[in-house]
């Protein structure tokens, strides 16, 4: 099939085929605050970013992939108030800022491999950037489009025409004269590029500037380091919903207004995952890692098979029910993928291979239409007329976009316990109480769902989990219970 690759640009607000200016990809993605653990939200749009990269490196392109580090300068308000989030986690924990930044970096780096996410080719830390951000300060100062107010240099989004139009602002609901802590914005837009340091306190971070001793403002990090590593226009830059109407609008005044060029050509925007009570936050504290997945025994590419159950520019709702069945699916395909391709070894037609992954493809091209391309992927494997070294040829390509591991092999399993309600498989022999406990915690499990006691049922699970068992429900109301060990 042909490889036209259809991308929902944000600019546009519509599907539109990527026409690359160039062999090689400039790709800038949104990376992390290190002041606390990335959260299982967070970590949904880089996912999604990945797909993007491993799609445009299928389609043979050249990738050159850059993630920031925030490690500095990313306050608690987005209205230019408040804590640096950094120093705020220096001081929750007792620790230097730099100590904090390398520990959280370090973690999220963790999240990244047991994810299977392909390394960026740079990874800047603002820290490391400060001459580039006060160069492009500078450049719009000089420009006529920046003040200064008692604590910092602004920019002045009314000397940006252009500023409402990226994220669909209404310009009659913007008000003037907005208060900030420590001086007056001239309009409720207007924001930091240079933060002076308070008068009152010695913060961990700061710099000498043209414009005092300070640091910078969080949004001023992403324009200067996209641009030290990037050709402009930017050719994709992605990050999640919630950065479209302040941080990325505020990218686009910068450079746009420094440099009176396009900053960007596309841009893509993950939705997020989303609580009960809505959004997860660390803000609020009711947020889920994925260390706290690995804990509870859940395989980190269950929970990226998790996020392709639906499409990025989708919201996705979290229950612990949603994740056991994305440990389930991942289970079962894996399992489905080696029976389908046992022994198979030889080379293949490659017509053969083209068109069985046609379907595939055409989901993946679609705006990275993850629930159709894992929808076509079962199909792969229901095929009757393609031998299993076609499939196999086909499914390795896919596991190159999926990345979900999908020939891992698994240990083989036989039924040591058979209950009328609970089956109990093992790879091997299991003490007697053992058995029992798990029976019981199945059944006991098996009632309360019935009861839709849901938060009972939970806690049965999760003793089961921490014995090292994995619970499935089967459609009969009885339960398979699978042990690791």
């Amino acid at each position: 099939m042909e490889k036209k690759l259809s991308l929902y640009n944000t600019l546009s607000r519509k599907k539109e085929l990527f026409d690359a200016a160039h062999n090689e990809v400039g790709l800038y993605c949104c990376g992390p605050t290190v002041y606390n653990f990335a959260h299982i939200g967070n970590l949904r749009t880089y996912v999604f970013e990945d797909v993007l990269k491993r799609t445009l490196l299928a389609l043979g392109y050249t990738v050159k992939h850059v993630v920031n580090i925030t490690d500095v300068g990313h306050l608690t308000s987005d209205a230019d108030s408040g804590d640096d989030k950094m120093e705020m986690g220096a001081q929750r924990e007792g620790k230097t800022v730099w100590d904090i930044a390398r520990y959280y970096t370090e973690e999220f780096m963790k999240n990244i491999r047991d994810l299977c996410i392909l390394d960026a080719d740079i990874w800047p830390r603002a820290t490391d950037h400060i001459p580039e951000m006060i160069a492009m300060i500078r450049k719009l100062e000089e420009n006529g489009v920046t003040y200064g107010t008692d604590d910092g240099i602004y920019f002045d989004t009314s000397k940006f025409g252009a500023y409402c139009d990226f994220a669909g602002l209404d310009p009659a609901s913007l008000r003037a004269g907005s208060r900030v802590a420590l001086g007056d914005k001239r309009s409720i837009t207007d924001f930091a590029l240079w933060k002076f340091s308070p008068t009152d306190k010695k913060r961990m971070m700061e710099w000498e500037s043209p414009w005092g001793v300070g640091f910078p403002g969080w949004h001023i990090e992403c324009s200067a380091m996209s641009l030290k590593y990037l050709a402009q226009p930017v050719d994709i830059h992605c990050g999640g919903i919630d950065h479209i109407r302040i941080h990325h609008t505020n990218e686009i005044a910068q450079v746009e207004a420094a440099t009176g060029r396009q900053y960007v050509r596309y841009w893509l925007h993950g939705e997020f995952l989303v609580l009960e009570k809505g959004k997860m936050a660390k803000s609020s504290g009711e947020f889920i890692t994925l260390e706290s997945l690995k804990q509870k025994k859940i395989d980190p590419l269950a929970y990226r098979l998790f996020c392709y159950t639906a499409h990025y520019r989708s919201p996705l709702s979290f229950s612990w029910e949603g994740i056991d069945n994305a440990a389930n699916s991942l289970k079962n395909i894996r399992g489905a993928v080696l029976k389908q391709t046992e022994g198979a070894a030889r080379p293949v037609d490659d017509a053969r291979t083209a068109e069985l992954l046609t379907p595939f493809w055409a989901a993946l091209y679609d705006d990275l239409n993850m629930p159709q391309a894992m929808a076509a992927i079962w199909d792969i494997l229901h095929e009757t007329s393609f031998s299993p070294d076609e499939k196999r040829s086909a499914l390795q390509i896919v596991d190159t976009i999926t990345a979900l591991d999908l020939f891992a092999s698994q240990p083989q399993k036989q039924v040591i316990r058979s209950h009328p309600q609970v089956k109990i498989f093992a790879p091997g022999p299991v003490p007697d109480d053992t058995l029992q406990r798990i029976t019981h915690l199945a059944i006991e499990r098996i009632k309360a769902r019935k009861a839709k006691d849901y938060v009972g049922a939970d806690r049965f699970r999760d003793e089961l989990k921490a014995i090292g068992v994995e619970i499935r429900d089967c459609a009969d109301g009885s339960a398979d219970c699978e042990l690791s060990t």
